[in-house]
């Protein structure tokens, strides 16, 4: 028993930060105009084949059925406790169009070049020029809806510093050259 009470106690301890820090992060999204870095539902698996084709979903990672079913919460989540969402720019991996479209619909979600794995060449000039993009777009966005931006992990990594996980949401603000991390929202 005193076993069982330890390690809920230390679950609970760890859960709370965390817990805390999506409230928050919902908060900020009820004030409207945020930008939020949202990462694509689970798609198990690393990396792309070799043959990876950009315009062939049967050429990458794609969402899982659990990958779809979270993507379907991510959205009624965000539409039960944010202000509406102004606009949807994804990945055009397949993954990640998935997912904005599953949970943001059809008529929100563009495809944007700058928001794709940079994973191949995480230091290279076409990541360095996406980070710029996505950064000016997060500059120039003064809509009173948020704008949600999915991408893969890796980017999230590359413009703020936080590792974030599959189908979490990181809200961010324009900072000198980049982008400060304003919260967190984590739907697991």
């Amino acid at each position: 028993m005193l076993r069982f009470l330890a390690v809920l106690c230390a679950f609970l301890i760890l859960a709370a930060p965390q817990a805390a820090a999506t409230e928050a992060g919902w908060a900020l999204l009820r004030e409207g105009g945020q930008v939020v870095l949202l990462v694509h539902a689970n798609a198990p698996g690393i990396g792309d084949p070799a043959h990876f084709d950009i315009d062939n979903c049967r050429t990458q990672r794609n969402l899982s059925e659990r990958g779809r079913q979270q993507a379907r919460r991510i959205g009624a989540l965000f539409a039960a406790r944010a202000e509406p969402v102004g606009q949807v720019y994804s990945s055009r991996y397949c993954r990640a169009m998935e997912t904005a479209r599953l949970a943001f619909g059809e008529r929100l979600v563009e495809p944007l070049e700058a928001l794709d794995s940079i994973a191949r060449d995480p230091d290279g000039e076409t990541a360095r020029a996406a980070a710029a993009a996505v950064v000016a777009l997060a500059r120039e966005y003064t809509d009173s809806g948020n704008l949600v931006l999915v991408t893969h992990p890796e980017n999230v990594a590359a413009l703020t510093g936080v590792r974030a996980r599959e189908g979490e949401a990181i809200i961010v603000a324009p900072h000198g050259d980049g982008l400060a991390v304003i919260g967190r929202i984590v739907f697991n």
